[in-house]
């Protein structure tokens, strides 16, 4: 280790609470291909791997399934325990077995990083494999160190779009959009400027929500001295809330318990729950204030012919809005918007046309979504997690579970309880579609080994 690399950890050991591992300092044999060099740096390639997939937000068994091929290709056998932001692992040569114990300082989702790793794993064989470990090194910090392919002021537009969407879809009209399209752009403008100042998530989450909610209801105050709008259009202001839906840890969780990752699972549970929590507390607390209340939307007077045809953009406004907040490239959230837009209205119309249950219906729209995802994924290479979770997020029963807080936050127990038990049962079939549609179509998800 040089003078200037222990000058380095010196710094890392000392200002940061998780601290920075400086991977290049630790590298033994630097001169031959990775496939030769000790156990420690190929364990140390792998478990570099697995940590940056999971700092992407993906699921347990994806991050394992990395590994496995990282390690195949370096002969090493891996063994490895996901959690949400941690993953303990130890490969094994005829060396004997080393391992380590990994961690991140937060999680979020990062799906245009998630779609290189995939490449960089799928094509670790046969184009990597024959580097040094300093060369493999300089790759993996180059992925790890790419900027995000948004600004705050993107990321705000893009909950704008997908939270205005998001109001059409549940019910409300003009006003409720407008509304919701500016409270939900400076919502997540102020938390994507948070986060990028590293402030905890809950209270990021919680102050863009107040702005989102305080947002809409000055921006619903003009319009009713301005256009004279009917104060029952207020309901809207759950609109502009719900671009803080954990929807990537709600779907992950499940598949990971689905796969039997059942620390991993129960951990993004935990995560998703507690942020739907704080956010729906916080939006209760402010419309208590304004004494707001989420009442039934004005029926927008559409014909079922016209009603389908706009929900078709809209599904596909708030899919492509969604996957900007994901960091999906263009082409990318382009992809998911079209297998949303299909797939949500899709759902939308069993619940309109037949007497089918939302979390029945709901179940069919993720099964179409997965088996789309598939058929494109061949196509195209991209990650199926990176078109099926964004085309469902906007699935995902928002207006159920905030209904649910607002009740039970005014002693209506029997009332809160029934809206949460509708939101559990279709947050519970969303995955399930998937789940079936990867079972069908991907032979490695049929078997548990």
């Amino acid at each position: 280790m040089t003078k200037n690399d222990e000058k380095a950890l010196d710094f890392h050991l000392s200002n940061q609470h998780h601290m920075k591992i400086p991977w290049g300092a630790f590298v033994k044999d630097e001169q031959v291909p990775a496939r030769e060099a000790s156990l420690q740096d190929r364990a140390s390639i792998v478990g570099r791997i697995g940590i940056l997939m999971l700092s992407c937000g993906t699921g347990a068994w994806r991050v394992r399934d990395a590994m496995d091929k990282v390690s195949r290709s370096l002969n090493l056998t891996c063994s490895a325990d996901i959690g949400l932001i941690s993953l303990s692992f130890t490969c094994f040569s005829r060396q004997g077995s080393y391992s380590q114990v990994l961690s991140l300082p937060n999680t979020g989702v990062n799906t245009d990083k998630l779609n290189i790793l995939e490449e960089l794993v799928g094509n670790f064989q046969k184009d990597f494999s024959f580097l040094t470990v300093d060369e493999i090194y300089e790759l993996i910090d180059k992925i790890e160190s790419r900027p995000k392919k948004y600004s705050a002021f993107v990321s705000g537009a893009a909950a704008a779009l997908a939270c205005g969407a998001f109001i059409f879809l549940l019910g409300g009209g003009w006003p409720e959009m407008i509304c919701s399209f500016v409270g939900a752009g400076l919502g997540n403008f102020t938390r994507a400027k948070m986060g990028k100042q590293k402030i905890t998530t809950l209270a990021s989450t919680a102050v863009g929500v107040a702005i989102a909610c305080l947002t809409y209801m000055a921006c619903f105050r003009i319009l009713e001295v301005a256009f004279q709008v009917s104060a029952q259009h207020e309901a809207g202001y759950i609109g502009a809330m719900l671009f803080v839906i954990p929807g990537f840890p709600f779907i992950t969780s499940m598949l990971d318990i689905s796969k039997l990752d059942m620390r991993s699972g129960l951990e993004r549970l935990a995560y998703a729950i507690t942020i739907t929590t704080v956010a729906t507390l916080v939006g209760w607390l402010v419309a208590l204030l304004f004494n707001y209340h989420p009442e039934n939307f004005i029926p927008l007077g559409l014909s079922p012919l016209l009603l389908l045809l706009l929900r078709l953009p809209a599904s596909f406004c708030g899919v492509y809005g969604f996957s900007l907040m994901f960091n999906s490239s263009q082409k990318m959230a382009i992809v998911a918007g079209c297998i949303g837009a299909v797939a949500n209205t899709l759902r939308l119309e069993l619940v309109q046309l037949t007497t089918m249950p939302p979390a029945a219906a709901a179940f069919f729209g993720a099964l179409l979504a997965g088996l789309i995802a598939s058929l494109v994924n061949h196509y195209n290479g991209f990650p199926r997690i990176t078109l099926t979770v964004p085309s469902i997020v906007i699935m995902v029963p928002g207006l159920y579970i905030y209904r649910g807080i607002y009740n039970i936050g005014i002693n209506e127990i029997g009332t809160g309880a029934l809206w949460l038990t509708k939101a559990v049962l279709i947050i519970m079939f969303l995955p399930i579609g998937l789940f079936v549609a990867r079972a069908i179509l991907d032979r490695e998800w049929r078997h548990f080994d």
